[in-house]
């Protein structure tokens, strides 16, 4: 795995970005539940969501309104992201960024930490144990923390035997893109405290964040919701853990 790294190291040192902001750590700083504030224009089950959003507005307007980081869609296929957006979005907020990309190859964390991400998704459901444990071992190598997503209770024991720092339970089926609550909050309170637990996908109100806090989540990941209503955030942020 070095060998790629050194393949690309000519990359990082002209390009090089600040050093990574403290993803994992933003999220545990303050006393409420953290707000990830999503950076995304479509999807595949909402299709165009705000298809002309300034990125650099809308992460301004996330940092001022009180997220505690960002998650910006990289993925160009069904999101129309991009690394562009990455670097838009870091260059006009001082919030950590997570990059929101289906990451299976090492390059790619690579090509995200050059971009400016100072947090990677790597999705269980893509994704064996080994190639997950490369993903995550490449972030720590780059300064960068690694938000490993689960959808069920198998993926929850995967990624707890990763022993991920950060775990985040995802309420939408992959394959059906339908949104299960339930089963996303009986998933989140499995996760021990020894790990940040996030609430992914799901949640449009104060409601839903209390509701991912009581089963033990220390931060929410917001996106749909947010970028069709950007004042929704100052309902979201300041719940009390």
């Amino acid at each position: 795995m070095r060998g790629y790294l050194s393949r690309l190291s000519g990359d990082l040192r002209r390009d090089a970005p600040e050093p990574a902001r403290g993803f994992g750590d933003a999220l545990r700083a303050g006393p409420g539940v953290a707000v990830i504030a999503e950076v995304k224009r479509s999807s595949p089950s909402e299709g165009g969501i705000a298809l002309g959003a300034d990125v650099g507005e809308t992460a301004r307007g996330y940092a001022a309104g009180g997220a505690a980081a960002m998650s910006v869609l990289v993925a160009e296929r069904d999101f129309g992201g991009s690394l562009a957006d990455l670097r838009a979005a870091r260059a006009a907020a001082g919030l950590p960024a997570l990059a929101k990309e289906f990451t299976v190859f090492p390059e790619q964390v690579a090509a995200q930490r050059v971009a400016g991400a100072d947090a990677i998704l790597v999705l269980l459901a893509l994704v064996s144990d080994a190639e997950a444990a490369r993903l995550i071992q490449t972030a720590e190598l780059l300064g960068m923390d690694a938000l490993v997503e689960a959808h069920t209770a198998r993926e929850v024991e995967r990624a707890l035997g990763l022993e991920a720092a950060i775990v985040g339970v995802n309420a939408r089926d992959l394959e059906s893109l339908e949104i299960d609550r339930d089963r996303q909050l009986e998933l989140l309170a499995t996760l021990p405290r020894t790990v940040t637990r996030v609430a992914e996908s799901g949640i449009a109100s104060r409601t839903d964040v209390e509701a991912a806090h009581a089963a033990g989540a220390d931060a929410v990941l917001v996106g749909t919701s947010l970028m069709r209503r950007p004042e929704l955030l100052a309902e979201l942020v300041g719940v009390p853990r």
